[in-house]
């Protein structure tokens, strides 16, 4: 028996490790699917969406309920401690009595009373009931899609704040090679200028440079900072919970993505957002039926068997008998007229049905504006990527020609610094246009409905 109770919870424990083997993955670091993942298990809004769904199952159940037999059982025990009167002629008890003479006042009922009995109710026919069966279905639909628009946005804000860590901590790493670059000019301009060969100016220049540097380092490290405290709130995850990003923004191929972005045909039906009008629109049609549904009759059972008893004393309620009793019902119920109440409702319902169409139509034209907007602005982040992209390999050709020209005494110090500073501009722009082109790829595969897939679906 140990043994076995030993097995059993060896095979409990690889159980739980294999369950949590995805979000294990943070000891060595996140990739953009696993802090995705890890978002989806952990965010509250998501657990809310769930939670959701679980009532929405438990809401099923009552309707479902309403249809199986209903049983209830009911126990008294009555004490007439007043026993109440009935008034009866006076010539009932005594036919000589005069005309006028008082009315008898006769007790009637006895002091104690028991009853036991048990009623069981079925449900036969009933148009509501039959429909309420139907949208239940339609009602776990529609919670399940609620869950998955939720997990999509939680996709999206953790894939735009993965990037803008990305992007914050490549130029951290950039802004250092500044440094250590522009601190190896400023010892060899120092030795030149303890040689004589260059002026103070010039030292100072540079030391100003290195200043401007490290202020701008200091300001990255801030935004590096923020951009993770961002990460972990939209993963959810604690704020003081060590995170490592271990996917490199640099080996993303930009032509391969130019490629898989600029071609693909839009379908709204990808779009969570139209999936969720087409629920509302089934829930709407079955909402119309269902007031329809008044118009006919409904029809029940009821069987009810019990036990009563009267005595003039409680203790023999328990030595005394007790006599059965026993009811078969058919009830049926015909509605004629109700003051036209479900006709409104229906003009209501069909109301309802009208707007979850238009919002349709809306939600279209929505769709292929964003669609549109996105597809543009993916295209002119790519041109401006590309340009960028030259820009930065242009400046840093000019940083290497204009520290040989200083080095070789035919260039001055105010160009390197110039040129050091133009190459910091390029950095700069180039990581920003990346940013944005990035954002530009969440927002399309947004737009298109891609960002976020259920599993095995």
């Amino acid at each position: 028996m140990k043994n076995n109770q030993t097995i059993r919870g060896s095979l409990f424990l690889l159980a739980m490790l294999l369950s949590f083997a995805p979000l294990m993955a943070q000891n060595g670091g996140f990739t953009l699917k696993q802090a995705v993942d890890y978002a989806i298990k952990h965010n509250l809004n998501i657990k809310n969406a769930q939670l959701d769904a679980i009532s929405a199952e438990a809401r099923i159940g009552e309707i479902r309920a309403a249809g199986l037999p209903q049983l209830t059982g009911a126990v008294s025990i009555t004490n007439n401690v007043i026993i109440p009167r009935f008034f009866l002629p006076a010539k009932t008890f005594d036919p000589s009595a005069p005309d006028d003479a008082p009315p008898a006042a006769v007790k009637f009922g006895i002091p104690w009373q028991g009853s036991a009995s048990a009623n069981l109710n079925q449900l036969i026919f009933n148009g509501s009931y039959f429909i309420g069966l139907k949208a239940a279905a339609t009602y776990r639909e529609l919670a399940q899609k609620s869950t998955t628009s939720s997990k999509v946005s939680v996709a999206e804000a953790v894939t735009k704040a993965y990037y803008s860590a990305q992007v914050a901590e490549e130029r951290a790493k950039l802004l250092d090679l500044n440094i250590s670059r522009v601190d190896s000019l400023m010892r060899e301009t120092k030795a030149m200028n303890a040689s004589g060969f260059v002026e103070l100016l010039d030292v100072n220049r540079i030391e100003v440079q290195i200043n401007n540097l490290q202020t701008e380092r200091q300001k990255v490290q801030n935004l590096i900072e923020l951009s993770y405290a961002l990460l972990k709130f939209q993963m959810a995850m604690a704020a003081d919970e060590p995170i490592k990003l271990t996917d490199d923004i640099n080996a993303v191929n930009i032509d391969s993505l130019k490629s898989a972005l600029t071609g693909g045909e839009l379908n709204y039906e990808n779009r969570i957002e139209f999936s969720l009008l087409n629920t509302q629109e089934k829930l709407a049609g079955l909402d119309l039926r269902n007031v329809r549904s008044g118009y006919l009759p409904s029809l029940s059972a009821s069987v009810g068997y019990g036990y009563n008893a009267g005595y003039d004393r409680f203790s023999q309620l328990f030595t005394k008998s007790w006599y059965n009793n026993m009811v078969i019902a058919l009830n049926l119920n015909i509605p004629i007229f109700d003051g036209f109440t479900k006709r409104y409702q229906i003009e209501q319902k069909k109301i309802a049905i009208d707007k979850v169409k238009n919002n349709q139509t809306l939600l279209k034209q929505s769709i292929d504006l964003e669609s549109n907007q996105a597809s543009i602005n993916i295209k002119n982040a790519f041109a401006t990527l590309e340009t960028q992209k030259r820009n930065f390999d242009l400046a840093q050709e000019v940083v290497r020609v204009s520290k040989i020209k200083y080095k070789e005494g035919v260039g001055s110090n105010i160009e390197v610094i110039n040129a050091e500073s133009s190459f910091k501009e390029a950095q700069t722009n180039y990581f920003t246009a990346l940013y944005d082109l990035m954002i530009a790829k969440v927002d399309l595969s947004r737009a298109r409905g891609e960002l976020y897939t259920e599993t095995g679906n």
